[in-house]
């Protein structure tokens, strides 16, 4: 983005500076997403489970830091108190039960910040496609339930797959087009579309859900939140590789459990099985928005979403300042980002 829509929007949210509980502030999104709230002048309360949790980041002098654990309901009471807005950037994909963990959580959160009076509460979720859904995809939809039906008011952004260095889609996506050589098997089933979007523009559509409004009810919805492209994954993984100068061909092979594919990712990228597993298993739908309305409702006039193959080369590039920075490119990997 240009500096002139840079200085329009730090206008714009300046005069409506507001007090902003991040959850998931160390966190991939998180911690990217902080320093943007700062540059638009809003106060950010950044939730750790220990209050130590952001020393680690660039930004932790500037911001106030509150303990948080979705399990705890005191914990949860504590941080949301004195808040405006809270962000919800949280999941449990670690656990065999996230999914009841997941909305438990959210109804904490929720009843919480009912109490407390918060304004408004801002959730980033994922798409979800019509036709029979993951487990991982079924428990967003509850959480999105669980807030929109709340007493305060929630902006859902149901995102695609997020490109940037250190989201666990992308470094599943890295890892497994560089450490398998030449020949690419790829599971028939795995043909569906997919609408990526830039780290950049996720955190920047988050920062204008922040906008004031004088009815906020009129946003308490779900959008549906990808950039400009509609990819089938294998042309992704050909789009990788040519911007990390990869040479590399793919082969459909049919009849391949999804169980087993999801094992093997894992054991190949080293990530953990769980989150893997629930990716790969979304991957049979077709990932693309259904709506577009957040352009009306969210961004400004003439916004451009980041071209992926610009994105994926941004996200390879190492060199400077990390992403958590604004020095740096939001795009690029940061030392504390998710092992």
């Amino acid at each position: 983005m240009d500096d002139a829509v840079d200085e329009s929007e730090h206008e714009r949210t300046a005069s409506h500076p507001r007090r902003v509980l991040v959850t998931g502030a160390t966190g991939y999104v998180g911690s990217r997403l902080v320093p943007t709230l700062l540059e638009a002048g809003h106060h950010v309360l950044a939730a750790s489970r220990e209050e130590t949790g952001t020393a680690d980041y660039p930004w932790d002098d500037q911001v106030e830091t509150r303990r948080f654990d979705i399990g705890d309901a005191d914990l949860v009471r504590e941080a949301v108190e004195g808040v405006d807005v809270v962000i919800y950037l949280v999941h449990s994909l670690e656990s065999e039960d996230f999914a009841r963990k997941d909305r438990e959580a959210a109804q904490r959160v929720a009843t919480a910040c009912a109490d407390a009076g918060v304004e408004q509460v801002v959730y980033l979720s994922g798409l979800v496609p019509p036709g029979e859904l993951s487990e991982h995809l079924r428990s967003r939809r509850e959480v999105e339930d669980v807030f929109l039906d709340a007493p305060v008011p929630a902006t859902v952004l149901r995102a695609s797959m997020v490109v940037g260095a250190g989201s666990t889609s992308y470094e599943l996506l890295r890892r497994l087009s560089e450490r398998i050589p030449l020949l690419t098997p790829v599971p028939a089933w795995m043909r569906s579309r997919i609408q990526p979007v830039a780290i950049e523009d996720v955190v920047h559509v988050i920062a204008r859900a922040l906008a004031p409004t004088d009815d906020p009810a009129a946003r308490n919805r779900h959008y549906d939140l990808g950039g400009d492209e509609v990819l089938t994954y294998p042309e992704l993984l050909a789009l990788f590789a040519r911007a990390a100068g990869l040479r590399r061909y793919r082969v459909l092979v049919p009849w391949v459990p999804q169980r087993l594919v999801g094992w093997a990712c894992a054991r190949i990228s080293g990530l953990k099985v769980t989150e893997v597993t629930s990716l790969v298993e979304s991957l049979r739908h077709d990932m693309v928005c259904g709506e577009d309305d957040l352009r009306r409702d969210l961004l400004e006039d003439g916004y451009r979403f980041t071209d992926t193959a610009e994105a994926l080369r941004r996200s390879l590039d190492d060199d400077g300042a990390p992403g958590t920075t604004r020095r740096g490119d939001v795009q690029s990997a940061a030392a504390t980002d998710p092992a």
